[in-house]
């Protein structure tokens, strides 16, 4: 992953500020002031590594725009990561990352973390945005 989670949340907030009529460099640096709500869900999948990825990209995909891709090479893991709406009318930007780890033949794992700006009004955007994509994703797994 090239940019960290702060940096694009600064983005994605300043472009947010930006397009409301306020000064995106402005909000960039207060975003990078304000404190993170992360939530992570460790999830096993029963299924080979291939089919897990398709499934991942395709509920995260599905579910916000994508940031970045990465692939370990080796085809035992593979790194997605998008920026999906959270929060009060989906307007919190919220960066997803999902880890996807083949661990044996038949059985993936997924580790999933979301991570949101929060301001003086906690709506724990992460933890909610967390929870719901696991939920889609379809696997219970144990949580961090």
């Amino acid at each position: 992953m090239e940019r960290s989670e702060d940096q694009i949340l600064a983005e994605e907030l300043a472009a947010l500020g930006a397009v409301s009529g306020g000064s995106g460099g402005l909000v960039r640096v207060v975003a990078k002031l304000l404190r993170k709500d992360v939530h992570e869900i460790d999830l096993v999948a029963p299924l080979p590594f291939d089919a897990v990825v398709k499934r991942v990209s395709h509920v995260l995909g599905s579910a916000g725009r994508a940031v970045e891709t990465a692939s370990a090479g080796t085809g035992e893991e593979e790194t997605i990561r998008v920026v999906v709406g959270g929060g009060a009318g989906g307007l919190n930007p919220v960066v997803v990352t999902a880890r996807v780890l083949k661990a044996a033949e038949d059985s993936t794992e997924i580790w999933l973390r979301a991570a949101a700006k929060e301001g003086l009004i906690r709506q724990r955007a992460g933890e909610k945005t967390a929870v719901r994509l696991a939920a889609l994703l379809g696997e219970v797994g144990s949580e961090r």
